[in-house]
């Protein structure tokens, strides 16, 4: 299965079928994380935590007690590099058939960072379930996707621009970039607010995370890490589709909202 493919099938799993991993999967995900990259070049210590054992949960996962978790030092472009990096497991562990959904608020945190023996100066933004997914959702599970209605996401034109903010990007006029920019879109969010915004710019797609007041503030900024997975989907969608994409920091001055700030941008080649 392609990226592309997996980044339009997949879904967050929160109800799950209480089967415990194969060694097989464990070995293959634990791997995968350890290889992962991000392009701020950060480092990330991942760990795989056996619920049952630490006392560790969620109220709305059902079914599954082992969780991957992820720490790192608070550095400037942590969130993003750690929303990048993540992503890049939840796709592969959707591609194996392993289920996964960001977890951020809906935990006891204490107990997670104790787990992780979290330490001053660092931070475990998310964690997510591993597991095999039910073959139905629990109540739990159903009522809570209708409240952030999962299943929509934003209108194209609404979070993709060319050239300036005043100027929305339709998908028939994207061009190369329309399915590249389709696999962003599909991107999961906290809450699902789809933070992420794309300006198009000649050879260059700058990105900007857009705060929605409805995210509660934490120690992080989680809307951040959203916009790392918005990168991670931009580069694994767009080495798919055969457009070389460089990144960079190049903070174009556009013209934006307060609540709009640039994070990063990629240098289209060719």
């Amino acid at each position: 299965m392609s990226v592309i493919d997996v980044i339009h099938t997949r879904r967050s799993v929160r109800t799950f079928d209480g089967k415990p991993l194969r060694e097989r999967d464990i070995q293959s995900i634990m791997a995968y994380a350890a290889a992962a990259e991000n392009p701020f070049q950060l480092p990330i210590a991942w760990q795989l935590l056996d619920g049952k054992e630490t006392g560790l949960s969620s109220p709305v996962i059902v079914g599954e007690d082992a969780f991957l978790a992820g720490k790192m030092r608070r550095v400037p472009n942590a969130e993003a590099a750690f929303g990048y990096s993540m992503e890049q497991i939840v796709l592969y562990a959707a591609s194996i058939g392993v289920g996964t959904t960001w977890i951020a608020g809906t935990m006891d945190r204490d107990a997670f960072e104790r787990a992780v023996s979290l330490a001053d100066g660092e931070v475990m933004p998310c964690v997510t379930p591993l597991g095999y997914p039910a073959k139905k959702m629990s109540l739990r599970e159903t009522v809570m996707r209708k409240g952030v209605r999962a299943d929509s996401r934003l209108p194209f034109e609404t979070l993709f621009f060319e050239g300036a903010f005043d100027r929305p990007l339709s998908p028939e006029n994207a061009g190369k970039l329309q399915d590249v920019l389709e696999a962003v879109r599909l991107a999961p969010s906290a809450v699902n607010k789809q933070p992420w915004r794309a300006v198009v710019c000649g050879d260059r797609v700058h990105f900007y995370v857009k705060h929605s007041k409805a995210v509660a503030p934490d120690a992080w900024d989680i809307q951040k890490v959203d916009l790392g997975i918005a990168l991670c989907h931009f580069a694994l969608a767009a080495q798919e589709c055969g457009i070389p994409a460089a990144f960079a920091i190049e903070d174009p001055g556009l013209a934006a909202d307060p609540d709009t700030d640039y994070i990063a941008t990629y240098l289209l080649e060719g």
